[in-house]
C-alpha cells in the first residue's frame, strides 16, 4: 500500500471489512471511557505526547479500543517524533477506513476502523520507506494485544 492506494481508497474504491459491529451510541458510551468516546466516537484528537504508547516498541500488535479488532503491528511502529503512536501500514487490507478531511481549514485523510467506523487518526504521505505512509494514530483508539 502506497499514498496513490490511500487516495483510491479515500475516494471510494471497494474496501471490505473483514466484519462489521454496529452499535447504538448509547451501547458506544457504555464500552468506552469518556476520554475513548472523545476520540473513537466524536473525532477527537488527545493532546500530543500524553501517552507512553509513543515510545512503547515491544512486539505485539494493536487493536481497535472500541471493537477489539486487530489494526498494527509493532513491527510497523517508528518514532515519527509528532508525539502520537505512528505506523507505515495496517496489519491486513480492509482493518481501516480511510475518508477526506477537510476539517479545520485542511485536507487530510482520515483513517476509520472499518470494522466499528472508530476514529483513529489521520494517514500522512510523509513516512518512511517501504510505504511512505505515517499513520498518525490516537493512543486513545488503540490497545496493545500480544
Amino acid at each position: 500500500m502506497d499514498w496513490t492506494d490511500v487516495i483510491r481508497l479515500a475516494r471510494g474504491a471497494e474496501n471490505p471489512a473483514p466484519r462489521r459491529d454496529e452499535r447504538t451510541e448509547e451501547e458506544w458510551r457504555a464500552a468506552l471511557d469518556s476520554n475513548q468516546y472523545q476520540v473513537l466516537r466524536l473525532k477527537g484528537t488527545e493532546r500530543p505526547f500524553s501517552s507512553e504508547m509513543c515510545s512503547l516498541f515491544q512486539p505485539g500488535r494493536y487493536a481497535c479500543a472500541g471493537c477489539h479488532t486487530e489494526l498494527f503491528d509493532s513491527s510497523s511502529k517508528f518514532e515519527s517524533g509528532t508525539g502520537w503512536p505512528s505506523f507505515t501500514a495496517p496489519v491486513a487490507d480492509g482493518v481501516v477506513a480511510y475518508h477526506l478531511d477537510e476539517s479545520h481549514g485542511m485536507q487530510r485523510i482520515e483513517a476509520i476502523c472499518n470494522v466499528c467506523d472508530g476514529h483513529l487518526g489521520h494517514v500522512f504521505p510523509d513516512g518512511p520507506a517501504p510505504s511512505g505512509l505515517r499513520f498518525c494514530i490516537n493512543a486513545l483508539a488503540l490497545e496493545k494485544v500480544g
